[in-house]
């Protein structure tokens, strides 16, 4: 097993977040990073959404993103940089982004689990998918619904998948998509004609607790990085003190 024989009713927490930005997300990673390092909590699963955001893999090259960052700015699409393996992706409203943090002692076992999970889940959507020879990933018939890039420091995984639900793929048709010239991609909307993005996100949990033999735990964010809500929540500047009136000059 990838997690390196876990034991029977080991817990998995599962944080669902909502829309989270995308360099909020990667710093909420690596705080999780480091407590799962430090063994202060068990493996973790953030689900959340982002807003419009390409993300370059290690492997991305310029000819991924052909109009120019500028005018994906100019679209409303943020890019950014990522330490992850794979290529350029999308990530915007509607699709489910999964960042699993666990401690991994083989990456191909990890990727090849996580694969099963997502065609789990779509199964459970009525949507025969599929991995493809050489390509990481899930496919729906001949296009690809679910990509998957990873990051491991310390042998603890940061990033993860996405899976498009009902989400805009109209952005996937500027970029080559994880760098594979002429795909095309689907939605679990287009498979379906379903648009419940809360339904398929837990499905997509349980499924992938059940394939990597964990018992899912529902956690907070506070509860995930060990910080109070007291300590995230913006101070509220001081009152000025009140100064008395001066004499006006006449």
């Amino acid at each position: 097993m990838a997690i390196g024989n876990p034991a029977p009713g080991e817990e998995l927490w599962v944080a669902h977040l909502g829309q989270v930005p995308y360099g909020d997300a990667v710093a909420l990673q690596e705080r999780v990073r480091a407590r799962r390092q430090a063994g202060e909590i068990p493996d973790a699963l953030l689900l959340l959404e982002h807003p419009p955001v390409y993300t370059k893999g290690r492997r991305s090259e310029a000819t991924e993103l052909p109009m120019g960052e500028d005018w994906y700015l100019m679209q409303g699409i943020e890019v950014a940089e990522t330490d992850r393996g794979g290529r350029v992706t999308y990530h915007g409203p509607g699709q489910l982004v999964g960042y699993p943090i666990m401690a991994v002692t083989d990456v191909l076992a990890y990727v090849r689990t996580m694969e099963r999970a997502l065609i789990a889940a779509l199964g459970d959507e009525r949507i025969d998918a599929e991995v493809r020879d050489g390509l990481t990933g899930v496919w729906a018939r001949e296009r690809k619904i679910g990509s998957i890039g990873v990051h491991v420091s310390r042998g603890v995984t940061t990033h993860g998948f996405a899976i498009n639900v009902d989400n805009d793929l109209q952005p996937f048709e500027w970029i080559v998509p994880c760098g594979i010239e002429g795909v095309r991609m689907t939605s679990v909307y287009l498979e379906t004609r379903s648009r419940s993005l809360p339904c398929f996100r837990r499905h997509a949990a349980w499924r992938f607790a059940e394939a990597f033999g964990r018992r899912q735990r529902l956690v907070s964010r506070a509860r995930l990085t060990g910080e109070s809500s007291a300590q995230r929540r913006p101070r509220r500047p001081a009152a000025p003190a009140p100064t008395r009136a001066r004499p006006v000059a006449t």
